[in-house]
């Protein structure tokens, strides 16, 4: 499918990333405190995806990520979800397309290839075409590459990624780990909402101005410069 972008006044986008997450803060899969990122560096709040886990929230997050998807302009032929998470949030965008009119095959990776029955490693419709690789976070892109090998091995095209939050702090050097997977792969990186959507929704909450605080102090050490 060729997902263009609609023609949609920031204000809307700005709203829709917003509403992604008081969602995502309501199911609590977007949290405050300590956290350790695998990067070593202590985070003021962490990410996971794995906790939307019910049919009603994981339904609801499809959703945001078919209407990401389709806003990207990047085009695309089937989704790819990297073991494990990517699996199901794959899954997920695929249902969600096709209750929106699109309906687009999905694939996903095994951890180990399999040497009986279909075998092989990838399961799902056949991984060819432009790839769009669904998946929760980038933190320091190394799961990412390797999904962009796997769909470069097997003959189709990684055409982006599309994931749920950018961190937009920084990787291997002053540009953020999804900055650097564009850089060396030459895809899009396509993201729900940001860390400066994150800010944006707690401040306008007084009682959260501690964790705004502390995730500014954090941005102020691990973020990329200003655009």
């Amino acid at each position: 499918m060729n997902a263009a972008a609609a023609s949609v006044p920031a204000s809307d986008r700005d709203a829709f990333r917003r509403e992604f997450v008081e969602f995502a803060i309501r199911a609590g899969v977007l949290r405050f405190g300590e956290f350790r990122t695998k990067a070593g560096r202590l985070s003021p709040y962490f990410f996971n995806a794995g906790l939307f886990s019910d049919g009603e929230r994981l339904g609801e997050l499809g959703r945001y990520y078919a209407r990401a998807a389709l806003a990207s302009g990047i085009g695309f032929d089937i989704l790819f979800g990297p073991a494990y998470k990517g699996i199901t949030l794959a899954a997920a965008t695929a249902i969600a397309l096709a209750g929106l009119g699109h309906n687009v095959p999905f694939c996903y990776n095994r951890k180990e290839a399999k040497d009986h029955g279909e075998g092989g490693s990838i399961v799902g419709a056949p991984l060819a075409g432009r790839a769009l690789i669904v998946d929760d976070v980038i933190s320091e892109g190394a799961s990412k590459r390797e999904a962009i090998e796997m769909i470069r091995a097997a003959g189709a095209t990684p055409a982006g990624v599309l994931i749920a939050i950018d961190r937009q702090e920084r990787g291997q050097g002053p540009l953020s780990a999804a900055q650097e997977v564009t850089r060396d792969f030459g895809v899009p990186i396509a993201a729900i909402a940001t860390l400066e959507d994150i800010l944006a929704t707690l401040r306008a909450r007084p009682e959260e101005r501690a964790d705004v605080e502390r995730i500014e102090e954090y941005r102020r050490r691990y973020g990329i410069a200003p655009s």
